[in-house]
């Protein structure tokens, strides 16, 4: 069998070696070359027109099937053509009987039903597409945190109803079938979410756009606490199968790494570069589709997955040189393998940077190939027809990565090329941390992508010689702004590459934007101060609100009508119920409901039992330091020291959930980890505090947990040092199922506050400008000793109290505290957070106070759905026009 390639797509032929126009046949297919690379459309044309064999060839090619084959009959949407199509999968494809018992196959058969569905409406979202000739957005992004799938799709196709009733005719449980289910977890954290819940409002909003990220075998890992340590364990997702998705071989794209740059001359005497002798990849499609919300629009998720060029050496395997025979195919699947290798080691940086070109490099290839199959060479509309958005710094290669495939492979002139380029890229940053932002050393990436190199020294020339024509004689700002950073070791700045590639560069907060202009990119801001914007991140309100809290959807849907949902700033009606008895007692019994099932959650998680009655008060995140999950610790520290000394506060009880995973290689984070786990053992076995206060480490923390933590939370910590959190998200979907925020003026938390009102949010602590002055005098010793209930917590846990049995375990945790140099500021911000966290708790103790702050936090929570992002980004950025297939 072998894959070609033509303008209009990708054609399996099986050819035998009985005829002689079969042999014909074979040498044509031959000389064809390979089907995944692009130069094979330009061979076709050039060398092969006039050929008998090959005129036959592209006949077989490039004949269509009848239309007949593109119209299946529709499919209906009731309890009984369910239970026909799961019947039918269940036994026909999947070849079970009743005496199988696994939720799994019963799964399965459901979803093949749901997806059935959902490709005839991708199938007219498609055609509508084409029939508008719509501009195109491409979102790249190494990082897409799914979560599941099952109960999302049914909720956007509206077939909840009928997939419970069907189900239960089948003796089924709908539950159940969401809980067999794997979460996607192709991703770290926030970054990945965002991702996720703006492909989902891309549908909703009917907007041409097309994800593009990477089909990790393995996802973010499987977190367990062993004895109170972090251990990771693979997180093998795709162990089932997974039948959401639809593999595309024929869409396969070759990679090319490695090997050199040859420069030549064509045969118009033009100057041409060709990457030779590299080692290949192949990239692999795999398609899950993306449903919008009541609309029978449903967009694409291409993710990729790495293969090898060849199976194997069967030379060398027969040769008896068995582990030599599959090296090559087994470095090419381990692009693919893991999400975010540990990059502490050469090898590990390797692999990272491998990822990040196979995604750029596979993906510019399809959404050229799409461009190609239907305007051929020409591309001097191309850039008023597509848009790459990069997901922060990942993707950059992006950037000489286009250059490259515009010159090399479609002849295109330098300043083609990169006119195309600066028109089409547009690059969004997560991070404040200079150090997040990715640089290589010149000598991998030369040695791993010469070709790119070359290109970026060519753009980083032209660019500084634009730089100096504004600045003359300025060496110092031409050797910030080089995209080459000079050193014992050069390397290259990936973020600026970004931004000296891209015609738009967002910040996701107001706060994170501005602190963008006035420090990381001042240079560029002042250079091009027309590329920035700001675009403050959301959540989905289907996933978080809709989905997560039925209980609380069918209140509002009651109160204000349905509908909201897709316009989220009706939430405001809500507002007007604050002051109703009635509304409030319906509200404070969904909340309980919801509480009780985040304790079952965490009792069988957990085994540590939370009191519904308790203040829930909740961080769930990634362990950084920036982000203060050790602030946390010392108030809850504080309060148990209270308890033993027998200062009973007189408030509520107060239940504390923490959860989040460390990177492998990070050590102060896992060491926080074990200071929570056992912090939480210490007050859970003292029966004299545990009454009061109970705490717990969830462990794993994923998509699916959150669908439950968000509702059932009555405190949301966001304490990260202000100036350090680009945006967050978990505050969001905190705030749109009524809980109250406790937080730094830092990230969206700034843009919270001023929709909900200082009365119904709890701040503390420096500001950004104030963390910046007090770094050159700050004295943390000297404010521990000056605050009797700081120094009493340190006491606490420089005497070993929490690790008897393991001295000095916590050593590096106190020496970060007491340290001048602590850059979180951990100490200067503790007794504003005890006074706020005092606040908290008196609230707390007033019910009907507490409820209508609740009420306040949900009502003006319509800011941040992502809808309302993705609207600005279309309105400022893409520039889009939505298309209803219903109306095609």
């Amino acid at each position: 069998m072998a894959v070609f390639e033509n303008r209009s797509g990708a054609y399996f032929l099986y050819v035998s070696s009985g005829s002689a126009e079969n042999r014909h046949l074979q040498a044509a297919m031959a000389s064809f070359g390979s089907g995944s690379d692009q130069s094979s459309n330009k061979r076709w044309d050039r060398d092969m027109e006039s050929s008998v064999p090959a005129k036959r060839l592209k006949q077989l090619l490039t004949s269509q099937p009848t239309e007949e084959l593109f119209t299946p009959a529709p499919l209906g949407m009731a309890a009984d053509d369910l239970v026909a199509d799961i019947r039918r999968y269940y036994g026909n494809f999947l070849g079970r009987d009743r005496y199988c018992r696994a939720a799994h196959y019963p799964y399965q058969a459901l979803v093949m039903a749901v997806r059935d569905r959902l490709m005839a409406r991708w199938r007219r979202t498609n055609n509508a597409y084409d029939e508008h000739d719509s501009r195109q957005a491409y979102y790249l992004s190494l990082e897409f945190l799914m979560g599941r799938t099952l109960n999302n799709a049914l909720m956007n196709l509206g077939l909840e109803d009928a997939a419970g009733a069907a189900l239960r005719r089948l003796g089924l449980d709908i539950e159940e079938m969401i809980d067999t289910e794997h979460d996607a977890g192709l991703g770290n954290g926030g970054l990945g979410r965002l991702a996720a819940c703006f492909l989902d409002s891309c549908a909703t909003l009917q907007l041409p756009v097309t994800g593009y990220g990477i089909r990790y075998e393995f996802g973010m890992f499987r977190q367990e606490i062993d004895e109170c340590h972090q251990v990771e364990e693979p997180d093998h997702w795709l162990r089932d199968g997974n039948p959401w998705e639809l593999e595309r071989p024929e869409r396969t794209r070759r990679v090319h790494f490695y090997g050199r740059t040859e420069y030549h001359h064509d045969a118009n005497g033009r100057a041409r570069a060709r990457w030779v002798d590299t080692h290949d990849v192949l990239a692999v499609p795999f398609d899950m589709a993306i449903p919008g919300y009541h609309n029978d629009t449903v967009n694409l998720l291409r993710l990729w997955k790495a293969a090898a060029t060849d199976e194997f050496d069967l030379g060398e395997f027969n040769s008896g040189a068995y582990p030599e025979s599959v090296a090559s195919k087994n470095a090419a699947e381990n692009i693919t393998m893991v999400l975010y290798p540990n990059d502490a080691s050469e090898n590990g940086k390797e692999l990272r940077l491998r990822q990040q070109y196979f995604l750029a490099s596979a993906s510019l290839q399809d959404a050229l190939h799409r461009w190609t199959a239907v305007h051929g060479p020409d591309f001097s509309d191309f850039a008023s027809k597509n848009c790459f958005q990069l997901n922060d710094t990942h993707p950059s290669c992006a950037v000489p990565e286009l250059m490259r495939l515009l010159m090399d492979v479609y002849d295109l002139e330098w300043d083609q090329a990169w006119d195309i380029t600066r028109r089409t890229m547009a690059y969004t940053n997560h991070t404040l941390l200079p150090e997040a932002l990715e640089k290589w050393p010149t000598r991998l990436f030369g040695r791993l992508l010469p070709r790119l190199l070359d290109i970026v020294y060519e753009i980083n020339h032209r660019f500084l010689t634009e730089v100096a024509t504004r600045w003359p004689h300025d060496h110092d700002r031409l050797a910030r702004m080089s995209l080459i950073e000079e050193g014992a070791e050069p390397h290259l700045r990936m973020a600026y590459l970004a931004i000296v590639g891209s015609f738009s560069v967002n910040g996701v907060a107001e706060l994170h934007s501005r602190l963008l202009h006035q420090g990381l990119f001042r240079d560029f801001y002042e250079l091009w101060p027309e590329k920035f914007n700001n675009k403050t991140n959301g959540v989905t309100p289907r996933r978080w609100l809709v989905s997560a809290n039925p209980g609380l959807t069918g209140l509002i849907d009651r109160t204000i009508g349905d509908g909201w949902a897709v316009k989220l700033d009706r939430l405001r009606q809500l507002a007007d119920f604050a002051g109703d008895a009635n509304f409030r007692d319906e509200w404070r019994a969904i909340k309980r409901a919801n509480k009780e099932r985040l304790a079952a959650m965490v009792l069988e998680d957990c085994a540590v039992t939370l009191d519904p009655d308790s203040l829930f008060d909740v961080q769930v995140k990634r362990i950084h330091e920036y982000k203060r999950q050790l602030l946390n610790l010392l108030h809850v520290i504080h309060l148990y020291a209270r308890l033993k000394d027998g200062d009973d506060w007189g408030l509520a009880p107060r239940s504390v959930l923490i959860g989040g995973k460390a990177a492998p290689g990070y050590f102060m984070a896992k060491r926080i980890i074990t200071l929570a786990c056992k912090v939480a053992d210490r007050i859970n076995g003292d029966d004299r505090v545990a009454e009061r206060l109970r705490m717990a480490f969830l462990p794993n923390y994923r998509v699916s947990a959150m669908e439950v933590i968000a509702p059932g939370t009555d405190l949301s910590e966001q304490i990260s040092t202000a100036g350090k959190e680009a945006s967050g998200t978990g505050n969001m979907k905190f705030m749109m199922n009524g809980a109250v925020t406790i937080g730094t003026l830092d990230g969206a938390n700034i843009e919270i506050l001023e929709e909900v009102g200082a009365d119904n949010f709890f701040l503390f602590g420096l500001t950004a400008a104030q963390v910046d002055s007090t770094r050159h005098h700050y004295d943390p010793n000297a404010i521990i000793a000056g605050d009797p209930d700081l120094a009493r917590v340190m006491a606490l846990l420089e005497s070993g109290h929490f690790n008897h049995g393991e001295p000095g375990l916590f050593d590096p945790i106190v020496h970060a505290i007491r340290s001048p140099s602590d850059p979180w500021l951990v100490a200067a911000d503790f007794r504003a957070f005890v006074t706020a966290q005092e606040r908290a708790a008196r609230a707390f103790a007033e019910p009907q106070r507490w409820t209508a702050m609740s009420i306040i936090n949900t009502a003006r929570s319509g800011r941040f759905s992502t809808d309302r992002t993705i609207g600005d980004y279309n309105a400022d950025i893409w520039k889009l026009t939505p298309v209803d297939p219903r109306g095609a």
